[in-house]
């Protein structure tokens, strides 16, 4: 099988290219375009999820060797829950080429988060499959990257962080503002403001609405502290 240009381009992204192109494409396929002789991507996502929590538990042992199960299980669930897998998938621009249906395509799929999420796990097992648990890890270590270098000690998402720092203060929770919307349809950033009651606000873009949310949140989290 010879692989359009898109997925070519694709395979470049992710650093791996396949020996067994019918694996990238079957890791492509959603459900709602799916047929007997075209199966979905179920079944690699399963497996995909496996290969990415053993690599980041792996990942995480090395880089902190005296951390507690306590400690590290937090950062482990941070790493691989589906919300991360989906801003990675958007870092490849995955859902430029997931393989939908007409309906799941006008709905908006090429952007939801539960399909890129499920998409990358089943790249990860395609790649897996096709080169084995190493070349799985390296992919996964690079289109990761600082994330895990970055993953915060105890894991606390900065938008619960700063909702408590507002309610110890009597105030009511931070709102989040949408400011901004560019790029295309199947791959928008969003420019998002984390504000106080108090008219206190940072702002933060990302290619998500949550991510860009955590950064603003984390980012006035930083300004209350260096104004503390």
């Amino acid at each position: 099988m010879k692989l359009s240009a898109e997925l070519q381009a694709f395979q470049r992204r992710i650093g791996h290219e396949f020996t067994r192109p019918d694996l990238l494409v079957r890791a492509l396929t959603h459900g709602s375009v799916s047929s007997q002789t075209r199966p979905d991507n179920q079944r690699l996502e399963f497996l995909g999820d496996r290969v990415l929590g053993l690599v980041m538990a792996t990942a995480l042992l090395e880089r902190d060797k005296s951390a507690s199960e306590g400690q590290l299980a937090p950062r482990f669930n941070a790493l691989v829950r589906k919300e991360t897998c989906a801003d990675v998938a958007r870092d490849i621009d995955l859902g430029a080429v997931l393989k939908l249906g007409r309906s799941e395509m006008l709905s908006g799929g090429r952007r939801k988060q539960a399909l890129l999420g499920d998409a990358i796990e089943a790249v990860i097992a395609a790649v897996y499959k096709d080169g084995g648990f190493e070349a799985a890890q390296a992919m996964i270590l690079r289109l990761w990257g600082k994330r895990i270098d970055l993953v915060d000690a105890d894991a606390r998402d900065p938008k619960t962080a700063l909702q408590e720092w507002a309610q110890a203060r009597g105030e009511t929770p931070p709102a989040y503002v949408e400011l901004e919307r560019s790029g295309p349809d199947h791959a928008p950033v969003f420019t998002m403001a984390a504000r106080l009651q108090s008219g206190t606000e940072a702002r933060a873009s990302a290619k998500s609405k949550r991510l860009a949310e955590q950064r603003a949140a984390a980012m006035l989290l930083q300004q209350l502290e260096d104004d503390a």
